[in-house]
């Protein structure tokens, strides 16, 4: 199985993401470790990237996810996913790779980002991944206002896990 832990910068993903892989042994990803340098220096510079720039990340981490599901590898992945467009790309086996969507208020993401530190996706791009976000229909949806403890047994408990 692959599950990939989607929503907006500073929903907990790679906090919630590094602990799940971590109780479940299984391999961790983080997206962010996939986007090409000119996309990072791009967010950087507060400037949200649009699809074409998204195209290579998204072709890296679709080969990352059908790789995984071909070997039968475990697998918790972080990723924004933002757009249904980008998670049909990500969801090369549909049986295998299932979507939580991290959800959280705008208010709690605000605060989270402007106390993150050494990360480069700051609170200024924070409008433009909420304007992106397409909510999922076919998610398991988690307030991620919980504790990852919480998130954690949320989704071990839902996926039977």
């Amino acid at each position: 199985m692959v599950i990939i832990l989607m929503g907006v910068a500073g929903s907990g993903k790679s906090t919630v993401g590094r602990l799940l892989a971590d109780t479940l042994g299984w391999r961790y990803c983080d997206a962010d470790d996939f986007h090409p340098r000119a996309n990072v220096e791009k967010m950087a510079r507060g400037i949200p990237l649009n699809d074409e720039d998204r195209q290579p990340w998204l072709a890296a981490l679709q080969r990352l996810v059908a790789r995984s599901v071909a070997a039968g590898e475990d697998m918790v992945l972080a990723c924004s996913a933002l757009k249904h467009s980008y998670r049909e790309r990500l969801r090369v086996d549909r049986a295998a790779v299932r979507l939580v969507y991290l959800k959280a208020d705008p208010e709690l993401i605000r605060r989270r980002l402007a106390q993150r530190r050494g990360h480069f996706l700051g609170p200024d791009l924070l409008a433009s991944q909420l304007a992106a976000l397409e909510e999922p229909p076919d998610a398991l949806v988690v307030d991620a206002a919980l504790p990852p403890p919480a998130i954690i047994a949320a989704i071990r408990h839902c996926l039977r896990l």
